[in-house]
């Protein structure tokens, strides 16, 4: 198990157990003990790399095959106790070797990231950019002004994150500041909502003419998980145009009649460490049932429509999280929105959502805000003002956790109401 501190050391870590013909589990210095512990217990690590200083030399093991085991990274936990993903070396260089074609030669080129190496997203985009010559300016944690700063002052032209991230950046005053540096902007990991990849279009540009940036920057989503090695399906963003999702090259989709995508390609995992009877579960002749609702377009193009286990279940009706939160998300005032079901004896659940604003807006005006624009079976019974929603190590929102927030929140505005009555 390597549990370095987060950093480019974390990297080059797995890489050395990993030529060393061993097998690197990385963690999140930020997981609880608890965590790790459930980690090394579930992995069956035999020995715990927690410093550089602990790498020794040792005999050069023989080079693998491109089907050997090459790493198990730990799933966020988010619907359970955390699996460990088994990943072989073609499953982690499918998106680098896609990423070495970058003309690195050509450009002036730097990366500015500030996601846990631990995680599967950070840990593709460094060796992609490594495979790719591009150099990365890694923060050891994300914090927006450290972000912006470095952006402004290193004239950085590419930034990846999730879409927590670019909210916080907008929060910290991002469009007052000179991002014009910027070509590509990059997110993965969540649904990034389309007028918040616009917003950050606009701050960068698209090339530099005679010494000035002109038009708008590229954006780039790409949808992948622990179980694909990274990205699966990518949507470009051009200036003006927002082109549909597609699978990317290596990678093929399926959609079932419920509505689940299917995936199958070269990141796909081998399995679960230890459970085959989750590995069942997840993947049929090589598909991995990936859990995300989607619309089939034409020419293979999809449209996500959420996660299987965030759709709200009212009155017989299904409610996708994703789009009670965007229709809140529309609101000025409203920074970050996030919709979950709360059981209900009519209803089965009804749904309800948790916002963090950055203006002035009360919960009244936010519900209905939100029932102009969705169904009466859509629109959120109540809505809760929260200072912050609950954040994983991944940058995604934590539903059980928000569940937990709105759940206390309206307990105590009921023995308030109570009380003055």
């Amino acid at each position: 198990m390597v549990a370095l501190p987060n950093g480019y050391d974390l990297l080059l870590a797995c890489l050395a157990v990993a030529r060393a013909g061993m097998v690197p589990v990385p963690v999140n210095d930020r997981m609880s003990v608890a965590e790790v512990e459930h980690v090394i217990t579930d992995a069956g690590a035999s020995i715990v790399l927690r410093s550089v200083d602990d790498l020794a030399a040792g005999p050069t093991a023989p080079p693998a095959e491109p089907a050997h085991l090459a790493a198990i990274f730990y799933t966020s936990g988010t619907t359970g106790r955390p699996k460990g993903a088994e990943l072989t070396h073609r499953a982690l260089l499918s998106g680098p070797s896609r990423v070495a074609l970058w003309p690195a030669w050509a450009r002036r080129d730097e990366a500015v990231l500030a996601l846990p190496i631990a995680h599967i997203m950070g840990f593709a985009l460094v060796l992609a950019f490594a495979s790719a010559g591009v150099p990365v300016h890694l923060l050891p944690e994300f914090d927006p002004p450290a972000v912006l700063d470095a952006i402004e002052r290193r004239r950085s032209t590419i930034f990846a994150g999730v879409p927590t991230m670019y909210r916080m950046l907008l929060d910290a005053g991002a469009e007052q500041r000179d991002l014009r540096s910027v070509r590509l902007w990059v997110s993965g990991a969540d649904a990034m909502p389309p007028e918040l990849a616009r917003r950050f279009q606009r701050m960068g540009a698209s090339a530099s003419v005679l010494g000035r940036d002109v038009g708008e920057a590229l954006f780039v989503e790409g949808w992948g998980m622990v179980e694909t090695a990274g990205a699966a399906i990518g949507r470009l963003n051009l200036p003006y145009l927002d082109l549909p999702a597609v699978p990317l090259p290596g990678y093929r989709v399926r959609v079932t009649d419920d509505g689940e995508l299917l995936v199958k390609g070269p990141g796909v995992l081998e399995g679960y460490h230890g459970n085959a009877e989750a590995t069942d579960a997840a993947l049929d002749d090589g598909w991995l049932r990936t859990g995300d609702l989607v619309h089939r377009g034409r020419f293979g193009t999809v449209t996500f429509a959420g996660r299987s286990k965030d759709v709200i279940k009212s009155g017989g009706y299904s409610v996708f999280a994703a789009e009670v939160e965007a229709a809140l998300e529309e609101h000025p005032a409203v920074a970050q929105a996030a919709a979950v079901g709360l059981s209900d004896d009519r209803l089965g659940e009804r749904c309800v959502a948790a916002v963090r604003l950055r203006g002035t807006a009360t919960a009244a005006e936010l519900e209905a805000f939100a029932a102009e624009r969705l169904a009466g079976y859509k629109a959120p019974r109540r809505v809760v003002v929260v200072d912050e929603l609950p954040i994983g190590g991944t940058g995604k929102v934590q539903k059980e956790r928000v569940k937990s927030l709105i759940l206390r929140t309206l307990a105590a505005d009921e023995k308030t109401r109570k009380g003055g009555s």
